[in-house]
């Protein structure tokens, strides 16, 4: 029997380790994109993260980053996963967590888009609102930003990697440099001029 927890007058799925073995078995400890995306995609990008933006830019980017992954969702639930990392907000605390490769926990609830850009407040200055780790039912994408990271890793269709690349929401004239870098399995995916821990 699944765990449920109540919310905005609903009750919500606490998923549990096996919603997220087909990525935690299949990513590893690297500089790599397998660091945070299993293997499983036709395509992979990295998505810097807006911190030195400004709080307008910034809404842009988490707006940007649910509408493109909702365009390449069906009409299904996603699963959502919150990093405990004693400072963010975990949304649903005291239920069972699942862990990945690495040891880090996380609480894993099944909800929609809605609720992953608007259930948790920012979280840390340069990190923002979003879920950690987002998929659909179908696991069709996953979107993950892992801790010591500011970026996000993204593995998906070719179409889905290609309207991340070409979205206005990830497009600053301020900052021309690019936000969004596709990158090769096998290859370091640390963007360029940031560094990866």
């Amino acid at each position: 029997m699944s765990l449920t927890r109540e919310r905005d007058g609903r009750k919500w799925r606490i998923g549990a380790q096996d919603d997220v073995r087909w990525i935690f078995d299949k990513t590893q400890s690297t500089r790599e994109i397998v660091s945070a995306i299993p293997p499983v995609f036709a395509a992979y990008a990295t998505l810097v993260l807006p911190h030195s933006l400004g709080a307008e830019a910034k809404e842009r980017h988490h707006r940007g980053v649910v509408s493109v992954l909702e365009a390449h969702s069906e009409a299904e639930p996603w699963w959502l996963g919150y990093l405990d990392t004693g400072v963010s907000e975990i949304v649903f605390p005291g239920v069972p967590m699942v862990r990945n490769h690495v040891g880090w926990d996380y609480v894993l609830v099944e909800a929609g888009p809605e609720q992953a850009a608007g259930w948790r407040p920012d979280p840390l200055e340069h990190r923002g609102p979003l879920p950690d780790l987002i998929f659909p039912a179908n696991r069709s994408w996953l979107f993950s930003t892992l801790w010591d990271d500011d970026w996000s890793c993204i593995g998906g269709s070719e179409e889905l990697i290609s309207d991340f690349e070409n979205h206005p929401a990830f497009q600053y004239p301020s900052d021309p440099g690019p936000r969004v870098g596709r990158v090769s399995l096998g290859e370091d995916a640390t963007p360029p001029g940031h560094t990866s821990y």
